[in-house]
Formats: structure tokens, C-alpha cells, sequence
């Protein structure tokens, strides 16, 4: 979710995936895609920043919670089965 502030000056969150469009009215008009809309005081190119800026620390997130471990060894049961798959 993102930080917006609507041309009232209250600050809310939005879900950026839920935005269906972005309209350049002389207000910056973001349009969901429940076809809800809200103004904002945040330029087109800041929005699409602080987008970028979230995902990428979504992505920084899902690389340090990533395990890297050896997975352990697991006997071999006789036949050749793929590992996690049950008869």
C-alpha cells in the first residue's frame, strides 16, 4: 500500500494494485477499479515512484526471508520417485 494525501490534506492508504487508472485532470485523479476516485495532491510521477518504491521492498523482503539451506537427504525407498510425490 502507498501514502497519498487527498487535496484536503488528509493522508491516506491506498492499494496500489486495486488502481484501475491515473487521469491528469488539472488535479491528479486516481481512479479504482470499484470506479471509486480520489484527488490527490501527488504528482503522476511521484505515484508511480512510491509504486516502484513499494514493490521493490517487497522484493527485498521476499529475498531475505528466502531459506537457502541444503535440503536434507531423504533414503531412497527403491524405485526412482520424484522428490515430494506420494503413490
Amino acid at each position: 500500500m502507498i501514502m497519498l494525501t487527498k487535496t484536503s490534506g488528509e493522508k491516506f492508504l491506498v492499494n496500489h494494485l486495486q488502481i484501475e487508472c491515473i487521469e491528469l485532470i488539472p488535479e491528479t485523479k486516481i481512479v479504482m477499479m470499484n470506479r471509486d476516485f480520489y484527488l490527490v495532491m501527488e504528482s503522476v510521477q511521484d505515484i508511480v515512484g512510491r509504486i516502484a518504491d513499494y514493490n521493490a521492498k517487497v522484493q527485498d523482503i521476499h529475498r531475505m526471508v528466502t531459506v537457502n539451506e541444503e535440503p536434507k537427504a531423504v533414503p531412497n525407498r527403491g524405485g526412482a520417485q520424484r522428490p515430494g510425490f506420494r503413490r
